[in-house]
């Protein structure tokens, strides 16, 4: 099992991606895509593809993991997040992966065990569990580290 964690941003998004090792789990990339703030919306789109569609191919990914948006002050920044959220479900489609979403509430109490988490306590949790986690400039990768590492804890409810 490998997890492509996605947190999608029109400045910056964050990724990581973890594989499943027996009981172990192994972070084996993560960083930041920056997006020309510059750039037309649809080449912004384009680069996201480009470059998440190459991490698929490159680390064979199997799943991938994203955290569901809320809706906060501005509903234009809501409704863009929508395109890149409907880019990683293409990306799934195309090569036949497993999507996993989760709510920010759902990825702090699985990191953290406490839902109303703020992002340096999940940030200090994650640098516990994977030692090598540099100190995060923006949260943008801690995000994705988390919402990968809920993808790797998931488990499909069997009915």
């Amino acid at each position: 099992m490998i997890v492509l964690g996605v947190d999608p941003g029109f400045s910056v998004t964050g990724w990581a991606i973890i594989s499943k090792q027996g009981n172990t789990q192994v972070l084996l990339a993560h960083g930041f895509l920056p997006l020309p703030t510059k750039k037309e919306l649809h080449d912004r789109i384009g680069i996201f593809y480009e470059f998440f569609a190459q991490k698929i191919k490159m680390y064979a990914v199997t799943h991938l993991a994203l955290e569901t948006p809320f809706l906060g002050k501005n509903a234009q920044t809501f409704l863009k997040l929508g395109y890149l959220r409907g880019v990683v479900c293409l990306m799934a489609y195309q090569n036949n992966l497993i999507l996993h979403e989760f709510s920010p509430r759902e990825v702090k109490r699985a990191i953290t065990g406490f839902g109303g988490a703020q992002k340096d306590q999940v940030a200090r949790v994650l640098q516990m569990l994977f030692p090598g986690l540099p100190q995060p400039k923006t949260y943008d990768v801690t995000d994705a580290v988390a919402v990968s590492l809920c993808g790797v804890w998931h488990r499909p409810i069997i009915l």
